[in-house]
């Protein structure tokens, strides 16, 4: 039984007969400015004819930044642009009626993570998207990170896994300047940000959906999905911690921590263990856009393995792969059906807090 090979550097540009993926961007807000709209910019595979918000001052301020037409509405944008396909980063709550318009319009959408509010919600744009034959990408951009991909590979060569641990800790006081030295200038709407914070006013709902999806979808992705969790909660001030296990698919357990604010440097990672050898994971913070570090040692071979990928920036890498899926008909990744298993995980984990720790089915 040898070791993976390292898969070979992901490709950056589209093939020479393909054309680009005509995309409009819906939501000019913190995430699409720091990470899609740079991201964009580089991906050669994509172009950007448009973006929307209802905000005017972000709208105008991110199209005259990128040379583009600047729209008040979702129908205005998929209307005068006939977009291929179009990236949604709005607010998590409008992300159901948004991805909706788009479908119904013919487009293509990668919609950043958690895919919609509820699972139902999610469920019901999944649905939509494979009738109409359309792709629905959710924004797990972890997935196209190289040591995840290799990891993920790696992960059949260990039989069936016994014990999965895995952790995820937000900074709290080193994170915003952290974010200011590696973000470009904002376009600010002062307004916009009163509105969010209120709607952000339940601080453990929306950590443990931002944060959760993001858990979640590693989890079902390395490991395989839960059939049951079991979780608490605890919060003191403005810091939440929620700490679980789940029973994996062959018997083995995974336990999980999702921590939101720690008063140290950012942590990520997990160890899945299985009956052949083990697999390490430990990861950045995710705007330094560094690949994550990864170890895999096959008892058998009597040694571990350990690439090295050095930086990649994985929003750029999953631009390009939904462009692929919609060139090639591969399937997205993460799927429409992806965004609603780790939403469904997410409401189990909350249900089963509330119950102090009973037992839930996702």
């Amino acid at each position: 039984m040898s070791s993976p090979a390292a898969p070979s550097p992901p490709t950056t540009s589209p093939e020479p007969s393909r054309a680009p993926l005509r995309l409009g961007v819906i939501g000019c807000g913190r995430i699409s400015q720091a990470v899609h709209l740079p991201a964009i910019a580089k991906a050669e595979a994509v172009t950007l004819v448009g973006v929307g918000d209802t905000s005017p001052r972000l709208a105008q301020g991110v199209a005259a930044r990128y040379d583009v037409p600047a729209f008040a509405a979702v129908e205005e944008l998929l209307g005068r642009t006939s977009p291929d396909a179009v990236l949604v980063a709005v607010p998590d709550r409008f992300h159901h009626p948004v991805v909706t318009a788009a479908l119904n319009a013919g487009a293509h959408v990668l919609v950043e993570k958690p895919a919609a509010a509820t699972s139902a919600q999610a469920a019901e744009l999944a649905d939509l998207a494979d009738a109409r034959g359309l792709k629905l990408q959710v924004g797990a951009m972890r997935r196209h990170d190289p040591g995840i991909a290799y990891a993920r590979a790696a992960v059949p060569r260990l039989g069936t896994l016994l014990s999965v641990s895995s952790w995820y800790r937000i900074q709290s006081r080193l994170r915003p300047p952290t974010e200011a030295a590696l973000f470009p200038a904002m376009v600010v709407d002062d307004d916009v940000r009163r509105t969010e914070a209120e709607f952000k006013a339940d601080r453990a709902h929306y950590l443990l959906d931002t944060h959760g999806a993001h858990v979640f979808d590693a989890l079902a992705n390395l490991a395989g999905v839960p059939t049951s969790v079991r979780a608490q909660f605890a919060g003191h001030g403005r810091d939440c911690s929620w700490h679980g296990t789940g029973r994996l698919p062959g018997g083995g357990l995974a336990s999980f921590e999702i921590t939101a604010d720690i008063h140290a440097d950012y942590a990520e990672g997990m160890d899945i263990h299985g009956e052949y050898g083990q697999i390490s994971v430990r990861s950045t913070f995710p705007f330094f856009r560094q690949a994550s570090t990864v170890s895999v040692h096959l008892e058998r071979d009597g040694e571990t393995r350990s690439p090295v990928f050095g930086a990649a920036d994985p929003y750029q890498l999953q631009l390009e792969a939904f462009a692929t899926a919609i060139a090639t008909g591969a399937p997205a990744n993460p799927s429409g059906a992806d965004g609603v298993t780790a939403l469904r995980l997410i409401e189990a984990v909350r249900d089963s807090a509330a119950a102090d720790g009973k037992e839930v089915a996702p």
